[in-house]
C-alpha cells in the first residue's frame, strides 16, 4: 500500500521553492505527479489535511488522483480548494475528527468597475466548476451546492456522510463493535483465574523462602571458613581447602 500525503498549503510549482526556502508545509502538482512516478501498481491512499490555497493547482492535483482511482482518507481539514481534491477518491474516508470546509472562491483586483466585474464573472465561473466537481461526487443539487459555498460550510464528519462528501468514516466499525459488545466472564472463569494465581503467589513465595534459607546457610558456611583460615597453618595440605567449595 502507497500513500501520496497532501499537507499545507496548495500551491503552483512556480511558487513552492519560496514555501521550501521557509520551510513551510505545502504541497504542488508537480510533488504530486513525483509521488504518482514512484508507484508500481500498488493499492494508493491520497492522505489530505489542508486548508486549500490555488484553485488552478488544486485542479491539477485533482485531476491527477481522479486518474489513480484511488482512496482518499481525510485526517485533518479538507478545506477550500483541498475539499474539491478529495472529492476525485474513488472512496473517501473521513476521520471522526475531520472536517470538511468548502466555500466560495476568492481573489484580487485591481481596476475600473469593468474589470470588477470582469472578475466576479470570473469567480463565478470558478465557483460553478467547483461546484460540479463536488456535484459529480455528492449527487447533490448544483444549486444547494452553490448556497453552501456561498455561506462557507463546515461539516464534520457525520454530516460529510450523510451528505455524499465521504463514503464512510474511519474506525467506525471499531467504535461500533466497542459499543456494542459487552463481556462478562462467568463468575466460574474469574474464580479458577483467582485460584491458579493464588497457587503462583504461593508458589513464588515459597520459592523466596527457600532462597532466603539457602542464603543464610551460604553466610554461615563463609563465616565457618573465614575463622578456619585464621587458625589454620600455612602449610596446611591443599586438599582442605576443597571444603569451600560452594553450592547453590
Amino acid at each position: 500500500m502507497k500513500r501520496i500525503k497532501i499537507k499545507g498549503t496548495i500551491v503552483t510549482n512556480d511558487e513552492a521553492w519560496i514555501y521550501d526556502l521557509f520551510e513551510i508545509e505545502h504541497t504542488s502538482p508537480k510533488m504530486v505527479e513525483e509521488a504518482i512516478e514512484e508507484l508500481e501498481g500498488d493499492e494508493v491512499i491520497v492522505e489530505i489535511n489542508s486548508g486549500g490555497g490555488s484553485v488552478n493547482a488544486g485542479s491539477e492535483i485533482y485531476t491527477a488522483i481522479s486518474r489513480l482511482n484511488a482512496t482518499v482518507e481525510i485526517v485533518g481539514l479538507a478545506g477550500s480548494a483541498a475539499s474539491f481534491i478529495a472529492m476525485a477518491g474513488k472512496k473517501v474516508r473521513i476521520a471522526p475528527t475531520a472536517q470538511i470546509m468548502i466555500h466560495n472562491a476568492s481573489t484580487v483586483a485591481i481596476g475600473d468597475k469593468q474589470e470588477m466585474i470582469d472578475t466576479s464573472d470570473f469567480l463565478n465561473t470558478i465557483d460553478s466548476s467547483i461546484a460540479y466537481a463536488y456535484q459529480l461526487k455528492t449527487g447533490l443539487d448544483k444549486k444547494e451546492l452553490m448556497e453552501m459555498m456561498s455561506k462557507e460550510t463546515w461539516l464534520t464528519a457525520e454530516e460529510a456522510v450523510e451528505k455524499g462528501f465521504a463514503d464512510e468514516i474511519m474506525f467506525a466499525e471499531k467504535i461500533d463493535a466497542v459499543a456494542s459488545t459487552s463481556l462478562v466472564l462467568p463468575d466460574k472463569v474469574v474464580n479458577k483465574v483467582r485460584s491458579v494465581m493464588k497457587q503462583k503467589d504461593n508458589e513464588l513465595l515459597s520459592r523466596i523462602e527457600n532462597i532466603e534459607e539457602k542464603m543464610a546457610l551460604l553466610t554461615d558456611n563463609l563465616t565457618n571458613n573465614l575463622n578456619e583460615d585464621k587458625n589454620e597453618n600455612k602449610s596446611q595440605e591443599p586438599s582442605r581447602l576443597k571444603r569451600r567449595r560452594f553450592f547453590f
